[in-house]
Order: C-alpha cells, then structure tokens, then sequence
C-alpha cells in the first residue's frame, strides 16, 4: 500500500517506475481480495452483512451434518472394516498383548475393580436371599445318611479309615498320659481303705502301662482283632445307612431342623459378607490371591489363543460379526451424533477459534495474495507495454 502511494505522489509511472507501480497496485488489489475472502469465511467483513459472508457460522448445521455423513460413508463401511480386520489378525494381537506381564497385571486390577463394582451394585439382601435359598434347596434334594454311608464306604475301600482311627488312638494315649494323676487319684478313692498306697501305685502303673501298650499294638497293627472288630461295626453301619428306613428319617430330620435353625441363615449371610469383604481388599493389594490368579488367567488366555488356530479364528470371527454389526446399525446414529454435537457448538465461537488455530496460516494466505498480485500486474503492464 505504501509503495503503491509512493509511486503515484513521486514518480511518472513510466519506465522501471511503471513496473513497480502495476505491482503495487496489483497486489494491494490481491492482498484486499484475500482478505475480504479469508474474513468472509469467519465474519462478515467490516460488520457489513454481505451475503455469503460469515461463512462457517451461518454454514455450521450443514457442514456437521456432512461431516456427520462423511465419517459414516467413509469411515464406517462394512465391507472396508472387514477386509482390515481380516488384515490386521484381531485375535493374535490380542494374544501377543495378554502375554505381557504388565498388561496381565492391568487386565487383573481392572477386573478386581469391575468384580468390586458389580459386588457394591449388587442388593445385599437379595444376594444373601439368593443364597440361603440356592444352598437350602440343594441340601434338600440330597438324602442325608445314604450319603453319609458312600462317603464312609468311599473311605473305607481306600483305607482312609485307618487314619481316623489311628488318630482317636493317638488322642485318647495323649489324653490318658495327660491325666495320669486325675485317674491315679480316681483309683484311690475306689480302692478299699485298708489297701496300703503303693499297692495302689502298682496297680495304677499295671493298668496304665496296659492300656498304652494296647493303644499302641492297635495304632501299629491295622489287622488288630478290635480294629477288625471296628471295622466290622463300620461296614454295619454304612449299610444301615443306605438301607434303614429309621435312619433315613432320622438323618431327613437332623437335616431339616438344621436347614430351619437362625444359625444356618446366620452362616449364609456371611458367606456373601465374607466374599464381598475378601474382594473390596483383595481387589487394593497387588499381591493378593486375587489378582495374581486374574493376571495368571489373563496370561493362559493370551497363550491359549498364540497356540490354537482354531479358538484364533473364532475370535476374529467372533470380532469381524460384532464390528460389522455394530458399524450396520450404528452409521445412521454416527451422523446424527456428529450432526447434533457440531449443531450444539456456538457459532461465533466455533469461528473465533478457527480463525485462532489457523491464523498463521491466514496470514500467509493474504501474503502470498499480495505476491500473486503483484506478480499479475508486472505481466499485465509487461504485455500492455510490449503490445
């Protein structure tokens, strides 16, 4: 603008002095252009409504709404995600990330936190109900002693049994070796008053060594006479227990006075409150059982689909019907979302930041306009002068 001024007051417009001269003119005619049409785009320039002007803030609506069906038409195409997942291999990468130890680990406090979530969601009452009924009809449907009797037959036939009996044996020794002087005492009180008190000794030591000597040929001797007596009495026993009708009832009885009893109610209310409570602190502690059987978990699953072809291409199957499906049904809701959120922008704001973001650009715009200007008005003057 300068020079164009400078060459009009001061010069002749001939010569080299007409060449600057068609220049400045040109470019302050470019540079003005440039920067009625940059501002166009924002604002109307100088206040004046002109139409089409103020471009982006009258045009923002339609220009959400074809973003809006750009994205869907473009972006969420079926046939095109498809072929790219195929591409891509879902499920191997999905392996190869699971088998990290950190993202085991991510996997495991991220799921520790779901488990807690959906445990504090949960209505305790209708949890502890849930419960209490599930257990109850079970225990219910299972008769008591004919199952009594498979388990004690189950233990028989493999000789777990022996152990049972070997440990009464072993806790009635320690008992009477504990007691020695409550039983000596007993037999002084029993024994006649005219019996001297080391006979009584005697007699107590006689007994008691017998009875620990016998105690101990039973515990080591399984065939033992009164273990095979026992034994007998066992397999009796498991019998009525299968057969009695008595005893059936019995056991149906003890069951449902146990089933009835507060306590039983008591004890599975606080299997919920137990598991609940195990979670909420299990879930916070990194080395807790918890989280290193999840972070385990998450790693076999990784090695699992790394190894099996099979489970992988289900996977990817499994991946390419949910994305295809989901991009389907979704691509109209994509514009409309699109549409709504750029609707919802305030329009002169929108334009203030634009024009912020790209203000450097702007400016390079207007200046290269001038250039260009400039550069036409040197060629047209050139023309005007060879011609």
């Amino acid at each position: 603008m300068l020079i164009f001024a400078a060459t009009h007051l001061f010069t002749d417009g001939r010569g080299f002095w007409g060449f600057v001269q068609a220049a400045s003119e040109a470019g302050v005619v470019g540079g003005i252009a440039d920067w009625f049409a940059v501002t166009a785009l924002f604002r109307h320039p100088l206040g004046i409504p002109i139409p089409h002007t103020a471009v982006i803030p009258q045009g923002k609506d339609a220009f959400g709404r074809g973003l809006g069906e750009f994205v869907a038409q473009n972006f969420l195409d079926a046939d095109l995600l498809t072929n790219r997942l195929q591409e891509i291999d879902p499920a191997d990468r999905l392996a190869l990330w699971l088998m990290r130890p950190h993202n085991a680990d991510l996997v495991a406090r991220r799921t520790a936190g779901v488990l807690v979530g959906l445990a504090d969601a949960l209505d305790d009452d209708e949890v502890q109900t849930a419960i209490r009924a599930t257990i109850d009809e079970r225990v219910r449907r299972i008769e008591l002693t004919p199952l009594l009797g498979t388990v004690a037959k189950l233990a028989m036939e493999g000789g777990h049994h022996h152990a049972l009996v070997d440990a009464a044996l072993l806790g009635l020794s320690s008992t009477i070796e504990e007691n020695q002087d409550l039983f000596r005492a007993q037999l002084r009180r029993e024994s006649p008053w005219w019996v001297p008190e080391p006979i009584d000794e005697v007699v107590f030591q006689k007994v008691y060594d017998g009875a620990q000597r016998f105690i101990a040929d039973m515990t080591s001797d399984h065939n033992h006479p009164l273990r095979s007596h026992l034994d007998g009495r066992a397999r009796d026993l498991i019998t009525r227990l299968s057969e009695s009708t008595e005893l059936r009832e019995r056991g149906e009885e003890l069951k449902r006075a146990f089933l009835d009893h507060p306590e039983f109610a008591a004890w599975t209310d606080e299997l919920w409150t137990d598991l609940k409570r195990y979670i909420s602190q299990a879930a916070t502690e990194p080395e807790s059982d918890l989280r290193r059987r999840l972070a385990k978990w998450t790693t076999l699953v990784g090695e699992r689909l790394a190894t099996d072809s099979a489970l992988r291409d289900r996977v990817n199957r499994g991946v390419v019907s949910v994305v295809r499906q989901a991009v389907e049904q979704s691509g109209d809701e994509v514009t409309t979302l699109i549409a709504s959120t750029v609707e919802r922008w305030d329009a002169h704001e929108t334009s203030r930041r634009l024009e912020l973001l790209l203000g450097r650009d702007l400016q390079f715009i207007r200046i290269n306009g001038t250039m260009v200007g400039a550069l036409v008005g040197v060629v047209i003057h050139t023309l005007l002068v060879v011609f």
